[in-house]
């Protein structure tokens, strides 16, 4: 089986199987990081290019990182050292790239659907690595692999996504991921840090924490993004944290063998 699409632009767009693929997939390679050599000839010959606008140290240095030990060359380019500071639009930086003939761009962009639009405008293949407040489909990947080399399995599970959802593009690559790999998903936290479309979505709401990791498997705690958030969403940090911090005591709510993930 392959991927149906050139590009890995969101987990929504995605089908099971796919996902199924990937996880295998990626259960195989992780052996290799236990090796002496780190180093397999996997993509030999071939040029990845990380565009990255915003700020990132797992993902993009996870991405080089995996990139050089299956033998591939890699160019990093971050908006803040590059052309971009001169007003150069994404249209004009990725032409400009695809001229030195790379075979994956993997872009990290604030606008949500950026990737999309570099992947119309280009027949290299494109890795979203994070756009706005859209999704993260390596991250949901990486949590599903995850809890399933903790749980053996992803099916039957029920895992409560705790915090600022509202702003979370992990949360919507989990729910998506999750939801078509057979678990039950919950989005818990403030109303005010709720997606507005959230009753639309194939998840559970809840605004009390108790409730919300009641007999969840998977507790998945996400930060709160300051820096995407508009005033007035909650009084304080404080409050926020007296009503909705996970603690060993509140964990008693959820399975025994409840995993944590952040």
């Amino acid at each position: 089986m392959r991927l149906k699409s050139k590009d890995i632009l969101g987990l929504e767009e995605m089908d099971a199987d796919e996902i199924e693929l990937i996880l295998q997939t990626a259960t195989s390679f992780k052996d290799i990081l236990n090796r002496p050599i780190k180093k397999v000839p996997t993509l030999r010959g071939r040029s990845i290019i990380t565009l990255f606008y915003e700020a990132s140290t797992r993902t993009r240095t996870s991405f080089e990182t995996a990139a050089r030990i299956m033998s591939a060359d890699t160019s990093s380019i971050a908006a803040a050292t590059s052309s971009v500071v001169k007003g150069e639009s994404l249209k004009d930086t990725v032409l400009t790239l695809r001229s030195m003939r790379p075979d994956v761009f993997i872009i990290r962009h604030s606008a949500s659907g950026a990737p999309h639009f570099v992947a119309k405008l280009i027949p290299e293949s494109v890795i979203n690595a994070g756009d706005g407040m859209h999704e993260h489909p390596s991250q949901g990947l990486l949590d599903m692999m995850t809890i399933l080399e903790n749980k053996g399995r992803l099916s039957g599970l029920t895992v409560a996504i705790v915090g600022d959802i509202l702003h979370s593009r992990v949360a919507r690559s989990d729910m998506w991921g999750l939801t078509k790999m057979g678990a039950k998903v919950r989005f818990v936290g403030p109303k005010t840090l709720i997606p507005p479309e959230a009753a639309k979505l194939p998840v559970e709401v809840y605004t009390n924490l108790e409730e919300g990791i009641k007999g969840a498997d998977v507790v998945n705690v996400l930060r709160i993004q300051l820096e995407r958030m508009k005033k007035g969403l909650f009084p304080s940090i404080r409050e926020y944290s007296q009503l909705y911090g996970i603690t060993n005591e509140r964990l008693k709510a959820a399975k025994d063998d409840v995993i944590v993930l952040h």
